[in-house]
């Protein structure tokens, strides 16, 4: 009986120290596997780490092209827009300064001419006149002086007061065909601007007459 119960102690403690060295085995190669997960982690924090930085580093470079990019693309639109605008007012500039011309050319009157020592127009004139007059009926902010001019022959005197006779009997016809009075000046030249200063009866048809100049309107 004795006998029996020291086996059945010695059985006892031998359980007791297999579970204990089990569960001491069990602990250390859990404390291994938990020191290696925490080593695993740590180290895929320490690789993570770089490609990390050169993701950042990459939206950032990402960011500064777009930037760039936008700016160079504001910069294009401005300088577009400007170019626009400069061609718009340049090509305005050229139509406007095209329909001065025109409108200058369409009020132009050629020179009438006299007869030697005598103010009245000659039929040919008063055609010419007539034709003139259409362009300022239509284009009544524009305004003309209308010149005298004799041949040489004659005091100075003399002729200046025939070039007014000239000029004033062209500005009353105009007058008379409907152009305002006001928008008539006249003047005289007498003898001291001659077209042609030839010597002969030819320069000097030619030198008398009555010359017409446009004064456009005052912007």
């Amino acid at each position: 009986m004795r006998r029996n119960r020291v086996w059945v102690g010695l059985i006892a403690l031998v359980l007791c120290l297999s579970v204990a060295f089990l569960t001491g085995c069990a602990k250390k190669a859990g404390l291994r596997e938990g020191a290696g997960a925490a080593v695993t982690q740590e180290q895929k924090a320490v690789d993570k780490a770089p490609a990390d930085a050169t993701a950042a580093q990459d939206d950032a470079a990402a960011r500064e092209r777009a930037l760039r990019e936008q700016a160079l693309r504001e910069k294009a639109e401005k300088d577009a827009a400007a170019k626009a605008a400069k061609d718009a007012a340049d090509s305005a500039k050229k139509e406007a300064a095209a329909k001065a011309a025109a409108i200058l050319k369409e009020l132009q009157i050629p020179d009438i001419n006299f007869d030697y020592d005598k103010h009245n127009l000659r039929p040919e004139a008063q055609e010419i006149l007539k034709k003139g007059a259409a362009a300022y009926l239509k284009y009544r902010d524009y305004k003309l002086v209308v010149e005298g001019h004799c041949d040489e022959r004659g005091t100075a005197e003399y002729n200046l007061a025939l070039g007014e006779k000239r000029a004033s009997e062209a500005a009353k016809y105009l007058a008379d065909l409907g152009i305002e009075k006001e928008r008539i000046k006249t003047i005289s030249y007498g003898k001291e601007m001659p077209l042609d200063k030839g010597n002969n009866e030819a320069a000097w048809a030619k030198n008398r007459r009555a010359h017409f100049v446009i004064f456009p309107p005052v912007k």
